[in-house]
């Protein structure tokens, strides 16, 4: 099944339509959720919150996960009344019009592409466990890390059909184990790990500090909302492939958080740089099949690494793609080839860029800058949440049609407290991010004057549109560019929130 979106060419007029292909089913978009989501961070993660809280880093970690599952609420609602390509950026531009629209591609599209450059290094440092060459050469390890980038881009240009298999075979890869180390070790634990509960003292024993570090492992959770023009049925798996990403992966890190913290004392988790490799050591014994248990837990970080590296790749396209159709990025990154319908020019770009940044930091403070880097691009992604979950608002009102109003008070809550939540979380992140991510968010801004120089003149409002009538036509027209023609297969919207 194909699902079509018109190019406007620069007389305003619409050119010839592009396809995208509709490959993926409910168990690809859940696996893109959950493969993005479960990145390299996990395996660090409960020695971070532990050495930052102790035992009371659960209670950050329950926090940061209502928290997502708020977030996730939010694109669920958004995704099953607007299942168009772009995801946080469709909702903000339909809401707040171009230039929150340009904002929000802007910063998702630079987080995203950095962010895969850190995977992509996160990969190289794990296959060193059994590659020795690659831990002592850095330039080694950067042209790993780069081969990881192309190889996952030409899977990506092969089409999103296959994008979605190769995301399936590695998020099982790595969620099944992480699985079976969390739920087998509750039986491991020992009470006496919990104790004390807490290590600081002070107002919030740390848990504020704590769930702002928890927030990098959740970054993903609107992943399956970006390409929901090439998901089957996306009104009703768009929604589901949310939730289940999230409530999924929120239950596996809290089940492995609980099962580490009480297999390794405090003092042992705080110092472990392998805390999950430790943990399966104080089960089991020291090897499995002859593997120590530091190299299976590297072959599950790989097939996580890769598969993250994989989902970023496709959304980083995505995103330039949406923005380009609607002429805020250049017309080239919306072009789609060959039968599998893929961006392929946004591919290469941003696997360009991504591998430029690998090579530049190649250097012995190379895993430091990255350690920046990825904070700064969670920062960013942020953002996008906060649009997002504004933008919520904004639409049930003007949108009315679209969404329950059986559940308005309820959703309305909801994208309230998603809204604060992401505030809260940008906020957290500290003084040098804020202004560092300001800055990012401000050099955007020439870049979208020069965009809107070359555009045609049009109405900027759609209610200038003499063929606007209502909000149902809004479902399938711009809100800032009434001239763009209706898709000619859009798919038909089913009024109601997400359960």
């Amino acid at each position: 099944m194909e699902t079509r979106t018109r190019i406007a060419t620069g007389n305003g007029a619409a050119a010839s339509p592009v396809k995208l292909k509709r490959s993926m089913g409910l168990w690809m978009a859940t696996a893109l959720v959950i493969g993005n989501m479960v990145g390299s961070g996990i395996f660090t993660l409960p020695a971070v919150l532990a050495g930052e809280a102790g035992p009371a880093s659960i209670v950050a970690l329950v926090f940061t996960g209502v928290g997502a599952m708020l977030l996730a609420l939010v694109f669920a609602n958004l995704g099953r009344a607007h299942p168009r390509t772009g995801g946080p950026y469709y909702f903000a531009r339909r809401a707040f019009g171009d230039f929150v629209g340009f904002q929000t591609a802007w910063a998702y599209w630079i987080a995203a592409w950095v962010g895969n450059a850190a995977i992509a290094v996160a990969f190289a440092g794990y296959l060193g466990v059994f590659w020795g060459d690659v831990k002592t050469n850095n330039w080694l390890a950067a042209l790993v890390a780069v081969g990881a980038i192309w190889l996952f881009t030409l899977v990506n240009i092969a089409g999103t059909r296959e994008t979605g298999v190769a995301q399936v075979l590695t998020t099982v890869l790595k969620f099944v184990p992480l699985a079976v180390i969390g739920i087998v070790g509750l039986f491991y634990v020992k009470g006496a790990n919990f104790t004390p509960f807490t290590v600081h003292g002070g107002f919030d024993w740390h848990i504020n500090a704590a769930a702002t570090l928890a927030l990098w492992a959740f970054i993903g959770l609107e992943s399956a909302t970006v390409p929901a023009e090439e998901v089957k049925d996306p009104e009703k798996t768009v929604p589901r492939a949310t939730i289940l990403g999230t409530l999924a992966t929120t239950l596996l890190y809290l089940v492995a958080l609980v099962a580490v913290i009480g297999i390794l004392s405090q003092a042992a988790l705080a110092s472990s740089s392998a805390p999950f490799a430790d943990a399966a050591n104080a089960m089991w014994g020291g090897t499995f099949l002859g593997l120590s248990w530091g190299k299976w837990i590297a072959l599950v970080a790989m097939a996580a690494t890769l598969g993250a590296l994989n989902g970023w790749i496709m959304l980083t396209a995505r995103v330039s793609l949406a923005a380009a159709d609607d002429d805020l990025f250049p017309k080239r990154f919306a072009r789609v080839h060959g039968k599998r319908a893929t961006p392929v020019f946004g591919l290469v770009v941003s696997s360009v860029l991504v591998s430029g940044l690998v090579l530049y930091g190649w250097n012995q403070s190379f895993a430091h800058r990255f350690t920046d880097v990825v904070l700064l691009a969670t920062w960013m992604t942020l953002i996008a949440y906060a649009y997002a979950a504004a933008a919520e608002v904004v639409l049930f009102f003007r949108e009315r049609e679209l969404f329950s109003w059986a559940k308005l008070t309820r959703d309305s809550v909801v994208a309230a407290l998603a809204f604060a939540y992401s505030v809260w979380a940008i906020w957290g992140s500290g003084e040098q991010w804020l202004a560092k991510g300001f800055m990012l968010l401000l050099f955007g801004i020439p870049v979208f004057v020069w965009m809107k120089w070359r555009q045609p003149e049009k109405p900027a409002e759609p209610w200038m549109d003499p063929e606007w009538t209502g909000a149902r036509d809004l479902s399938t027209r711009s809100p800032q560019s009434p001239q763009r023609a209706v898709p000619d297969e859009a798919p038909k919207v089913a009024a109601g929130g997400a359960n």
